[in-house]
């Protein structure tokens, strides 16, 4: 395959192109030249855009499908062709599906399904057998077979000895260990944060406390034990905190925040839409402006779309009995657009990659082809007809959207939007 990009703003600050405007030239895979005017065309497909800009291509650190197990909520094919769309070319996979990813053989079978694809598709792994946080799984036959880390998708292991022992062996393979923040006793029950708006709607609250009791504690174990650990989506300035500290101390810990929680805060569910109930909750606005100052400073390392598909009936439902999640690979882009400097949200939507030392190479002659091409200026509502997910439970619908994705190439393989 062979294409041409004409007259791109190339955005990579590790590229001796960066902020320059070039022709982009990819052949069989790899960045062929780079040039203000190229010319060959014969047998390429040419891809012109007004304000077409390009930089290296997108992760998302936490992304649920269904696939195998809740194929009616979103299938691998679609998703990953939904993340390609949305600027993605590579993603961690939540092991929420069935069976549970917990060994060797369900990891093949998942890279397997994933092969051939514009987005590159990695499995984290459950951390214990069937997710049920009694008995650590095979992680090391999983690692050997692909899985990016472990951990039982959100949740947090109440034994805090299981955590030591797997920090502790996940290092004989250099093994990244995911833990939840959330402590599900304190938590129990509760739908929303605990503040004003749980008290004014009358909906059980979410304490912040069952965030930091779960992160302090966790943190401890990790310096007791200098293993690995990743905090994903993290939700409120104590939490945020506590992995401040941590990382001054020279723990080797990261951490994600999901997109909800830059967007959104609790007044937003006053009026009980479920598209806005996801775990961890929404939290205050001082959570919300705290959490967006540490993606600035560099304490919080990546963002998470946080996409989470569901089936229509577990959401059509009273707010009180409806499953929690939002899907939000398709806006993603454009909503961060909104309130961060472009520079930064491709910081954020790439420095991830580094965290989970996956492959990532500049934007040079040479070097393999990782890319995203996109209008940062383009400005539309994201309205149901928009999405390509086969779940609809989005909570961004109808909002003003900045930035508009145009391609990705990776693997090989072309996605083009245009």
């Amino acid at each position: 395959m062979k294409i041409l990009l004409k007259n791109a703003t190339i955005l990579d600050p590790s590229s001796a192109f960066h902020s320059t405007k070039q022709d982009i030239l990819i052949k069989d895979g790899e960045i062929a030249n780079i040039s203000q005017d190229i010319n060959d065309t014969d047998n390429a497909k040419v891809i012109k855009h007004n304000n077409l800009h390009v930089s290296k291509g997108w992760f998302d650190s936490g992304v649920s499908f269904g696939e195998p197990g809740y194929e009616e909520r979103e299938t691998l094919e679609n998703g990953l062709l939904v993340a390609a769309s949305s600027g993605f070319t590579k993603i961690l996979l939540n092991p929420d599906i069935i069976p549970i990813p917990d060994s060797n053989t369900t990891i093949s079978h998942l890279i397997k399904m994933g092969k051939n694809k514009t987005t590159s598709l990695y499995p984290i792994g459950a951390l214990t057998e069937k997710g049920e946080g009694k008995q650590l799984a095979s992680l090391y036959d999983m690692h050997q077979q692909g899985a990016i880390g472990f951990g039982d998708y959100k949740s947090s292991l109440i034994s805090g000895n299981l955590l030591k022992i797997a920090l502790q062996y996940a290092q004989s393979f250099d093994g990244t260990i995911f833990s939840h923040p959330m402590n599900h006793e304190i938590a129990e029950y509760g739908m929303i944060h605990e503040g004003i708006i749980s008290a004014k709607i009358g909906v059980k609250g979410i304490p912040t406390i069952a965030e930091t009791i779960q992160i302090s504690r966790d943190l401890q174990i990790l310096s007791y034990t200098e293993g690995k650990l990743h905090i994903p989506f993290i939700s409120s300035k104590e939490g945020l905190e506590l992995i401040r500290i941590a990382k001054k101390q020279g723990l080797n810990i990261s951490c994600s925040v999901g997109l909800p929680n830059l967007i959104f805060d609790e007044t937003d569910l006053e009026g009980f839409d479920v598209n806005f109930k996801v775990f961890p909750p929404i939290r205050s606005k001082t959570d919300q402006q705290a959490l967006r100052l540490g993606l600035l400073d560099g304490t919080i390392d990546m963002v998470s779309s946080m996409h989470e598909p569901m089936n229509i009936e577990h959401k059509k439902m009273e707010f009180e009995h409806s499953s929690p999640g939002t899907i939000g690979l398709e806006s993603c882009f454009g909503l961060l657009s909104n309130i961060f400097p472009l520079d930064k949200v491709l910081s954020f939507l790439t420095r991830g990659i580094e965290c989970f030392k996956l492959q990532s190479t500049s934007i040079e002659k040479g070097k393999t082809a990782d890319l995203t091409w996109f209008d940062p200026e383009k400005i539309f509502r994201l309205k149901k007809y928009d999405l390509k997910s086969t779940a609809k439970n989005c909570a961004y619908l109808d909002l003003d959207l900045q930035g508009k994705v145009l391609g990705t190439f990776n693997n090989g393989f072309l996605t083009s939007n245009t």
